[in-house]
């Protein structure tokens, strides 16, 4: 009994000395990726605080993958890759060239040095992206389009959403966003006292520092012809009042009372370090046509009731990006 014991013993301290061994060697290939997580759109979306004047970068790290540190010095390059957005947008959206993520102009970013250095025994590294967004146009939708290029040196992730970055452009203020629209109602003119027409959420874009833009009534991103429905809302940080206005006078826009908001900061009652920001618009009231969606014919709406955002900050992140729970 005591030299089965024995030789029992014997065993598992091999086994484990052998398994311990393993632990050390790489388990899986060491393939170089970005860190771009996707969203349901299949894109990755990078929020930039709108600044008019000033440059604002990005970092978008690059990772070593696999169970042991980088064995290496690598200089990973990285660059624009237009084939993979065009192979997107055709496998997504067919003969709706509208709904296509466009390309984002050379204006609007710099990427000052493509070749990104990852050193031995580190496993990331960030590629620095530089933007200046200034009279962008968020009608449409803008995508930065990057790859690691291939190299004798390391091996890109096979996995396409690895070696491969879709980069939705979302900038920001500190009013766009997404508002919770169920108090906001749609009407036929003349019926205000009847069904209404409601949704869920309106998104709203930045067009300066206190503009935004939305669309009118029910009019959303996936409409063909959303550039004609775009109502702009200035917000005077000192009246506390919002200012609509449209562009596009064929939408008869007419805006029938003075539009208030208010901004307030609650703390979370189980988290002392979250702040829950409140955006609210209240008293809104406007007309509008709706001369596009039926042949010959123009519709006229009335929309009243009030818009919420609320955005989730986490005071212990001193980058605002970051900070704010999207």
């Amino acid at each position: 009994m005591k030299k089965i014991a024995a030789i029992l013993t014997i065993l598992l301290i091999t086994g484990s000395t052998a398994c311990n061994k393993d632990w050390t060697n790489e388990q899986y290939q060491q393939y170089v990726s970005f860190k771009a997580p996707l969203d349901g759109d299949g894109v990755t979306p990078i929020y930039i605080r709108y600044k008019p004047d000033g440059l604002v970068n990005y970092a978008l790290p690059v990772i070593v993958s696999g169970t042991t540190n980088n064995k290496k010095d690598l200089q990973v390059h990285i660059r624009i890759d237009p084939d993979t957005l065009q192979a997107f947008n055709d496998a997504n959206f067919q003969n709706r060239t509208d709904l296509y993520y466009k390309q984002l102009l050379e204006q609007y970013y710099t990427i000052p040095d493509t070749i990104v250095s990852i050193k031995k025994n580190v496993n990331t590294d960030t590629a620095t992206i530089g933007f200046t967004l200034k009279n962008i146009d968020l009608v449409d939708k803008w995508i930065l389009p990057l790859t690691i290029e291939p190299s004798n040196e390391y091996t890109p992730n096979p996995r396409r959403n690895y070696s491969k970055a879709l980069l939705r452009i979302v900038p920001f203020n500190d009013y766009s966003g997404e508002y919770s629209a169920t108090a906001l109602k749609v009407y036929l003119k003349g019926e205000e006292n009847g069904a209404a027409i409601v949704q869920s959420t309106i998104e709203t874009y930045v067009v300066d520092e206190n503009t935004i833009f939305f669309y009118a009534g029910t009019v959303d991103e996936n409409k063909a012809d959303r550039r004609d429905y775009k109502i702009y809302a200035v917000f005077d940080t000192t009246k506390r009042e919002v200012t609509l206005n449209s562009d596009n006078p064929n939408i008869n826009f007419k805006v029938n009372q003075t539009i208030n908001y208010s901004v307030e900061d609650i703390p979370d009652e189980l988290l002392p370090y979250l702040v829950h920001r409140y955006v609210t618009i209240n008293n809104i009231d406007y007309n509008y046509t709706d001369y596009t969606s039926v042949a010959n014919a123009s519709i006229d709406y009335t929309v009243r009731g009030s818009l919420i955002m609320e955005r989730k900050i986490n005071t212990q992140i001193p980058d605002e990006d970051q900070a704010i729970q999207w």
